[in-house]
């Protein structure tokens, strides 16, 4: 399926996977309506819709870091497993 001539033809359409949603009596009325308008078909009006949402995405923002705190010497060794069990029974 080519893109019409009067489009970018960066926007040009795929043959893709097909899908199914459920869409909306009234939603569904009015996507007619603008593919009419536009000449264009539904699929091509519901993609160039999906693409212009997806791309106006914010940015992932960048989290602070986690707080870190001083918790002085281990009070014991985690490789010795009985000071480890030693340590739980006090």
């Amino acid at each position: 399926m080519e893109a019409p001539v009067d489009k970018d033809p960066s926007q040009a359409y795929d043959i893709g996977m097909k899908t199914t949603v459920d869409i909306s009596d009234s939603v569904m009325q009015e996507l007619e309506q603008e593919a009419a308008r536009q000449g264009c078909t539904m699929s091509e009006l519901v993609e160039t819709a999906l693409r212009a949402l997806l791309q106006k995405r914010p940015p992932a923002r960048k989290l602070p870091p986690l707080p870190e705190f001083d918790m002085g010497e281990a009070l014991v060794d985690i490789a010795d497993r009985n000071a480890l069990y030693e340590a739980m029974e006090e």
